[in-house]
């Protein structure tokens, strides 16, 4: 399997400390600046890096990511955030569980310290609607720490920003793509310490339309008035 690593960043402090991590795992990194308001210095790294001048959302990146995978010449890309969360030494496990053309998804474990308790109700939100809209049963539909293939590139995706992680496995899902749910280990600081860039009033909000709108294109779909 040719794959690299994907990581999508906009302004966290802990960065430098996930690339020098990363990098002892000898895959070849692609790094997408998402318009970080501070400029990082990572050309001692052997890393791609590519930068938005502005903020575009985290779908958008991925996507940047995507392209400069498959361009380089792979066939799949692990996305990981920036912010320590994902653990280095738990990609092995989604390259070990991965088929071509599926997504590999980290399932992850919430039974460890400073869990938020949003981030328990969000996923089981989530992964109930999700399992609505595909008639599939997922464990953790909000997990960042993923494999895609680069083929998402084709699917026509219309959320950028944290609403893409949902449209990306729906869409996937409506062509017949395989879903894989692997678990995994993460890492949550203390709240004091915590990066997060999900606006609770205007994030839930886009995905609350997403969610209606792939409802309805689920619905259609049954009715057959819609192509996958």
């Amino acid at each position: 399997m040719h794959c690299c690593i994907v990581i999508p960043v906009y302004n966290s402090p802990y960065i430098r400390e996930v690339l020098e991590d990363i990098s002892k795992k000898g895959y070849t990194v692609i790094v997408v600046d998402d318009g970080s308001d501070q400029a990082f210095d990572v050309s001692d790294l052997n890393i791609e890096l590519i930068s938005h001048k502005e903020n575009q959302g985290k779908g958008e990146a991925i996507l940047s990511g995507a392209k400069k995978a498959k361009e380089l010449g792979f066939d799949c890309f692990v996305t990981m955030d920036g912010d320590k969360q994902h653990l280095s030494s738990e990609i092995q496990k989604l390259v070990d569980a991965y088929e071509p053309e599926s997504i590999v998804i980290g399932n992850r474990d919430f039974s460890s310290e400073n869990i938020p308790r949003s981030s328990k109700f969000g996923r089981k939100f989530s992964n109930f609607w999700v399992m609505i809209e595909t008639f599939k049963k997922f464990r953790d539909t909000q997990s960042g720490f993923r494999i895609y293939p680069v083929s998402i590139l084709d699917l026509k995706i219309k959320n950028r920003r944290f609403d893409f992680e949902i449209e990306v496995l729906v869409l996937h899902s409506y062509r017949g793509g395989k879903c894989i749910d692997v678990d995994v280990d993460c890492f949550y600081p203390s709240s004091t310490k915590r990066v997060s860039h999900f606006d609770k009033k205007r994030d839930n909000i886009r995905l609350s339309l997403l969610h209606s709108r792939l409802c309805m294109q689920r619905f259609l779909l049954l009715r057959g008035f819609l192509w996958h």
